[in-house]
């Protein structure tokens, strides 16, 4: 089974890893959201692609889901005491990541051949793909104008409501090299529980169109985000926050849905959405976890 998998974020790369255990390395591939990259200090950024690689090579921070472990803050520490920009935290192992990606970048190379490198270099051997090779830059539209993602996530702690996003540069970038080839081959693809506003969309609206079945897992449980702000952006926009919510922001695209053992009230009203649904567990608290719930979902697209 060929499967392309839609990620970002720590929920989004928790499966990916999941799957990446669950599946031969030439039966997947990752594309990973870039819409929350930005240039910082000089750098050029991308948290959900180092998310999802970082995970997949086990060089995760276990308690944040982000960043490196064993990671240390020399760098950090001595940027503060200088009156530099600390809002966003670079670890000093962390820091070797982006210069090398700038560098690289400014030379003439792509986004997508820099990771595969990068994928190389850290041992993984399954296919980690970039949205785009081209800039999509999310902004949030807030009560308090428009943001650029990162200063309304990290920045300003997702404290402005939320009245909707854009997608800067989506018209002009088309799918990173390979994309779209794994999704001509895939049999399927998985919409990891990842947030459906800012980690997928933007994965939507550069690849703009699958036609191959598509399964999205809820990343709302018991109508809060496991992680990240998604129920709140859903409740600020006038939506209640919940797995059948999820559903009806992909109605258009998936074949099958995947919710909470702890939302099984709202699988009937979920059906009249997308008909074929899966209840199970999706709280991924251990890599076994992550193992199980990608072999049910596995299992639920070969019913399909």
């Amino acid at each position: 089974m060929n499967i392309v998998a839609l990620a970002g974020g720590v929920g989004g790369a928790k499966l990916a890893h999941g799957l990446a255990q669950s599946l031969e390395p030439e039966e997947l591939t990752i594309i990973v959201n870039t819409g929350d990259d930005f240039e910082h200090m000089g750098l050029y950024i991308c948290p959900d692609l180092d998310t999802v690689c970082y995970t997949l090579a086990g060089l995760a921070n276990p308690e944040t889901g982000w960043g490196r472990a064993g990671e240390t803050w020399n760098f950090m520490e001595n940027l503060e005491k200088l009156g530099g920009a600390s809002w966003f935290r670079l670890g000093d192992k962390d820091m070797a990541t982006h210069l090398e990606r700038t560098r690289r970048l400014k030379e003439g190379e792509s986004l997508s051949q820099i990771t595969e490198d990068f994928c190389a270099a850290w041992g993984i051997k399954h296919k980690v793909l970039p949205m785009s090779d081209l800039p999509v830059r999310t902004m949030v539209n807030t009560d308090e104008g428009e943001l650029a993602f990162q200063e309304y996530f990290v920045h300003r702690r997702c404290e402005p409501r939320v009245k909707g996003f854009r997608f800067d540069g989506v018209y002009a970038a088309g799918p990173a090299s390979g994309a779209k080839e794994a999704l001509d081959l895939a049999d399927a693809v998985i919409i990891c529980p990842s947030n459906p506003w800012v980690s997928i969309d933007p994965i939507l609206r550069v690849v703009k169109e699958i036609n191959k079945p598509v399964v999205a897992i809820s990343p709302i449980i018991g109508g809060t985000a496991v992680k990240g702000p998604a129920a709140k952006m859903y409740a600020e926009m006038g939506i209640e926050p919940s797995a059948l919510a999820v559903a009806s922001h992909y109605r258009n695209i998936a074949s099958g849905f995947v919710l909470d053992n702890m939302d099984r009230e709202l699988d009937a009203g979920i059906k009249n959405i997308i008909m074929k649904t899966l209840v199970t567990d999706t709280l991924m608290k251990t890599a076994e976890d992550r193992v199980r719930l990608a072999k049910d979902v596995l299992h639920f697209i070969g019913s399909l």
